[in-house]
């Protein structure tokens, strides 16, 4: 097994080795501009053989899209510089608008397609007539790159997604057992609440990692379904586990007493989770029983106690469910010649996305800016007539899409002018001081081999990884290898000059109309789940579950490391409480769900509570409120209520159970449930 560092270099020199291929046959083959096809391997290599082979293929398409539509707009517009740079930030603006909506690798489709318009069709204005042939020598030097390191890097030592996403699969259950030990043995602290924030981290991430997997180069892609099943199972875990820590916290506060048959169970419970996947499944049937013999009955005259300790109970039971169905779709991802267990059928059949979270608003922002770049970079050039002109408004068009997902990309925007600032004075000495002595290329081959091995180096370390990107572009593009040796002192400078105005003027146009603060995306993301849950409690019919857990948990996972960087002591965000949230739109959509099987009454009584509920969500979000209002928790109780007066089923029961979430969600501080007149809900 090979050490991080190892592996480090050796990713290095695979990177190395398919650049200079793609260099080499670039030559060979007398493409115009080689360097392309060996900034292409630099630029679609990953320390993950899937992860290049996906990032290569919507590169491709990316490309494509882009030289098309630089081949409509240049032709038809050259004559009207104005409309033409009014065209061409249009389509980077939108396509970054397109790439922000999209979080899975396939955004890159559009971001690509939005700046590769820009880098073919403005240094193309000169001779419209040839755009053409220039665009499809662009996309033969970029095919040549990818084909180049896909090749090598599947050849030579790859490292499949696969293990990569097993471990992290081993990883993630490993830290929710120790959760889940937490929350049976009582134990709450603030150590717990960062464990539920990376947990939700870890979920999105491993759903992201999985996208790579059709793309993979070992053997696990036939399993992609159960990977989803095991990720949709992982999902639900955490809403589970704060139900079960809060529902524990009411019980040990109510003053009745321990219960031996409760703690017993919790204790066998804990010792279960604690043997991990070599657990007997018998154990965990058994304990399944225990839990739901664990219920009381429910009936109009049950007490807060009785009602909690059933939500318990049936949540203890899903956990059992939940906790033996991930070992089971575990052991089938990782042995899939044995059969699956035929309860988990429906799961490995379903074809479910996992939607993420959205932010039109910010999305729209981004487009905007890099739009706004794109025009700065087209006036300045338009109105002196700078012969390097189009280099500005491509950097521009390229910088201002890179860092677009970051709250505040200006720093980033401009760590990257400096990377690339160092990387002109390397690139200069290369061109001056040592290829003019270069004869052949092994030579050529040689001189660059230990620049280049030690930025693969520290493209492999994720610390490093976006720096060393960037300074590793500049250079190849600043060296522009061609067959023969051109370089201009008076070119090379005004080329970087060009380029570092495209850095500023995306520095300046994402300050002024994108940048916001941790603060700001914070509120964002806290007033996107309200306004969200308001519409669950005011839908028309049953709301998508899973669909909703996906984007709070997204949510969720974005928040932790926003509050972290909170500049400032504000209640609003140190009062919020995401998983809270979500498990409240969990129950919202398991009371919609119920509500036309509980009986006339109560099904009246639980819509009018749903309005309020949705009401309230409304206004929080708008920031009209922070605290739900008393007379909500009248119509909650009364609602409650009723719907315990109606007749045995499991919609009844589970109708309860949303209500006793709704409550501990909504008024965690109340006093213990009585029931309401039913009038108080009306």
């Amino acid at each position: 097994m090979m050490t991080p560092r190892l592996r480090a270099w050796v990713f290095s020199l695979n990177t190395f080795a398919a650049a200079m291929a793609a260099l080499f046959l670039g030559l060979r083959f007398s493409l115009p501009r080689p360097y392309w096809a060996m900034i292409t391997v630099y630029v679609v290599s990953q320390p993950l053989s899937g992860a290049l082979r996906s990032k290569a293929v919507f590169r491709l398409l990316g490309t494509v899209l882009g030289a098309v539509m630089a081949c409509v707009l240049v032709p038809h517009l050259v004559n009207a510089p104005e409309l033409l740079s009014l065209a061409m930030a249009l389509w980077v603006g939108c396509c970054l608008y397109l790439a922000l909506l999209d979080r899975t690798p396939r955004s890159y489709v559009f971001m690509l397609g939005g700046y590769t318009a820009a880098i073919i069709g403005f240094p193309g204005v000169s001779s419209p007539g040839a755009l053409f042939d220039i665009a499809l020598v662009r996309v033969e030097e970029i095919g040549l790159g990818i084909v180049c390191a896909t090749v090598v890097h599947t050849a030579l030592f790859p490292r499949p997604v696969g293990p990569v996403l097993l471990d992290r699969i081993d990883g993630f259950l490993a830290d929710a057992g120790r959760w889940a030990q937490d929350a049976l043995a009582g134990r709450r602290d603030a150590r717990t609440r960062r464990e539920w924030h990376r947990l939700a981290e870890d979920v999105t991430a491993l759903h992201l990692l999985a996208t790579h997997l059709p793309f993979d180069t070992a053997g696990l892609r036939p399993r992609a379904g159960a990977v989803r099943a095991l990720h949709e199972r992982m999902s639900m875990l955490l809403p589970i586990l704060s139900s079960i820590e809060d529902r524990l916290a009411v019980l040990q506060t109510s003053g009745k007493g321990p219960d031996a048959r409760r703690d017993t169970l919790l204790q066998a419970l804990s010792a279960w989770i604690q043997a991990g996947p070599d657990a007997a499944r018998a154990e965990g049937q058994r304990l399944s029983e225990a839990c739901a013999a664990l219920a009381p009955p429910l009936d109009a005259k049950a007490d807060w106690t009785a009602l909690v300790t059933t939500s318990l109970a049936v949540r203890l039971g899903e956990l059992v469910d939940t906790v033996q169905d991930c070992r089971d779709l575990r052991a089938f991802i990782r042995d899939p010649t044995g059969p699956a267990p035929e309860r988990l059928t429906p799961l490995l059949l379903a074809r479910v996305q996992r939607p993420l979270h959205r932010d039109r608003g910010l999305a729209l922002m981004s487009g905007i800016a890099a739009a706004a770049a794109v025009l700065l970079c087209c006036a300045v050039w338009i109105s002196l007539a700078w012969p390097e002109g189009s280099a500005a408004a491509m950097m521009a068009a390229v910088y201002s899409c890179l860092f677009a997902t970051q709250d505040d990309p200006v720093p980033a925007i401009l760590s990257a002018l400096a990377f690339t600032g160092v990387s002109f004075v390397v690139g200069g000495v290369y061109l001056f001081g040592i290829l003019p002595g270069i004869d052949g290329f092994p030579l050529l081959a040689a001189a660059l081999a230990p620049t280049l091995l030690g930025v693969g180096v520290l493209m492999a370390d994720p610390r490093w990884a976006g720096r060393a990107s960037i300074a590793v572009l500049g250079l190849l593009g600043t060296l522009s290898l061609q067959e023969r040796y051109t370089a201009d002192l008076a070119e090379f400078i005004n080329s970087s000059l060009a380029q570092a105005v495209g850095f500023i003027a995306a520095a300046l146009s994402t300050r002024f109309l994108r940048s916001v603060g941790t603060d700001w995306s914070a509120h964002r993301l806290l007033r996107t789940g309200w306004r969200e849950l308001a519409g669950l409690a005011s839908a028309e019919g049953v709301p998508d579950r899973l669909g909703w857990t996906s984007r709070m948990l997204d949510r969720l996972g974005m928040l932790t490391p926003r509050l972290a960087l909170a500049t400032s002591r504000d209640e609003a965000l140190e009062a919020a409480d995401a998983l809270a949230d979500l498990r409240l739109g969990l129950n919202v959509v398991d009371l919609q769900r119920v509500r036309p099987h509980v009986g006339t009454a109560a099904s009246l009584s639980a819509g009018l509570l749903l309005q309020r509920i949705s009401g309230h969500f409304r206004a929080r979000s708008l920031g009209r409120v922070t605290a739900p209002p008393v007379e909500l928790l009248g119509a909650l109780d009364a609602t409650l209520g009723s719907v315990a007066d109606a007749p045995p089923s499991a919609q009844k029961r589970d109708g309860v159970l949303a209500l006793v979430g709704l409550r501990r969600a909504l008024f965690p501080d109340a006093a213990p449930y009585r029931a309401a007149p039913l009038e108080a809900a009306r």
